[in-house]
């Protein structure tokens, strides 16, 4: 590709309202949950924020953009650009989701690669679950990834994976 091309190619990527996020918003909205979205006001501006009983912050990645485990290839030109951009997203991940937690909010993380159709439906239905089992007794604050196992009725804290 040529330098145009590659430009008209990256200009035309979105920043928010982007497939994956519509899709959860969807499922979310036909499942009763009221949100906002991209809360300017909390750190990291959030994609999707349940308020009230639930204070989730919920973030939907893309696995290229956030160097997702099992999923992040890297590019073959501008090697050194890309992996200080992916390595950089990652550390403001994990500092935007500390601070959330430090003022009390769930962070959930869903990925891209969680959202396509052979996994969607599965996929959906666990964030509802891991939703719904915070608003439940969801005392302690802590991250949560779609990709962790829900176990004993509680999803592990490891936050989301990354390469």
């Amino acid at each position: 590709m040529t330098q145009e091309q590659v430009h008209k190619t990256m200009s035309a990527i979105r920043g928010k309202d982007t497939k994956p996020e519509m899709l959860v918003r969807r499922f979310l909205w036909h499942r009763g949950f009221r949100f906002l979205v991209n809360v300017r006001s909390l750190p990291g501006k959030p994609d999707v924020v349940l308020r009230g009983k639930y204070r989730i912050c919920l973030f939907v990645n893309g696995c290229f953009w956030h160097g997702h485990k099992g999923c992040y290839s890297k590019p073959k030109t501008n090697v050194a650009f890309w992996e200080r951009k992916v390595e950089r997203n990652q550390e403001r991940d994990g500092e935007v989701r500390e601070r959330l937690r430090n003022m009390g909010w769930h962070c959930v993380t869903v990925w891209e690669c969680e959202l396509k159709p052979t996994a969607r439906k599965d996929n959906l239905e666990k964030l509802e679950r891991t939703i719904r089992m915070i608003a439940e007794g969801g005392k302690m604050v802590r991250g949560y990834d779609l990709g962790d196992e829900l176990v004993n009725g509680e999803a592990a804290e490891n936050g989301a994976e990354y390469q």
